[in-house]
Order: structure tokens, then C-alpha cells, then sequence
């Protein structure tokens, strides 16, 4: 069993940065590729962002490459999502998850995490 808890999100202005932190429960964590989505009401769960157990490979959508950076720290059980650049488009309910996949492996599939966490806002007005 995993649990998750997310933090750091608020409310910032266009142009500027946060670093959401999601912390996991358990002695297992680096066996879990971690993944970030984000959502707004009335539309779907958006991948954002996922990473490997070992924390050496990662994947970003598209719409977040070069402004987010998905990082871990196993000794920390902790995952962050650096956000830098950041749009209105950007405002949402940002959950992290973790799915037990081995060696290399990340998922930007929501169906393939089978825990998640509370999730934290974004607001990023213009």
C-alpha cells in the first residue's frame, strides 16, 4: 500500500515558478515509476509529467517540455514537479500517482497508476 500526500501549490502570476512536492509513504518507493497529472473541472485527467523508479528516465507532455521538470529523491521518498513559465492554461488540480513498475519503465497512461494522492491547486492568473 501507498499513500501520497501533495503540496505546494498557490496561486502565482503568469511567468512565474512553483515546485510541487508529493511525499509517498512505504519502504518501497524507488520500486515505483511516479507519475504527475493534472486536471480542471470538466475535462480529463492531463498527463503531465512521469519517472522511473531509479529516477534516471523521465517523460513530459508536450505542452509542459522545457518549462517542467519531473524529479525524485528516494531517500526522501518525495517527487517533485518543478514548474517554471507558467500560463493560465497551466491552472489545475495537479495529482501525483505511483505504479509499481520495474527497471525503466514510466507511464503517461492514468489507468496504469493504481495509487494517487489528494492533489493540490494551481492558479496562475494572467
Amino acid at each position: 500500500q501507498v499513500q501520497l500526500a501533495e503540496s505546494g501549490g498557490g496561486l502565482v502570476q503568469a511567468g512565474g515558478s512553483l515546485r510541487l512536492s508529493c511525499a509517498a509513504s512505504g519502504r518501497t518507493f524507488s520500486s515505483y515509476a511516479m507519475g504527475w497529472f493534472r486536471q480542471v473541472p470538466g475535462k480529463e485527467r492531463e498527463f503531465v509529467a512521469a519517472i522511473n523508479g531509479g529516477g534516471y528516465n523521465s517523460i513530459h507532455a508536450d505542452s509542459v517540455k522545457d518549462r517542467f521538470t519531473i524529479s525524485r529523491d528516494n531517500a526522501k521518498n518525495t517527487v517533485y514537479l518543478q514548474m517554471n513559465s507558467l500560463k493560465p492554461d497551466d491552472t489545475a488540480v495537479y495529482y501525483c500517482a505511483a505504479a509499481y513498475i520495474v527497471g525503466r519503465g514510466v507511464s503517461c497512461i492514468s489507468t496504469t497508476y493504481g495509487y494517487w494522492g489528494q492533489g493540490t491547486q494551481v492558479t496562475v492568473s494572467s
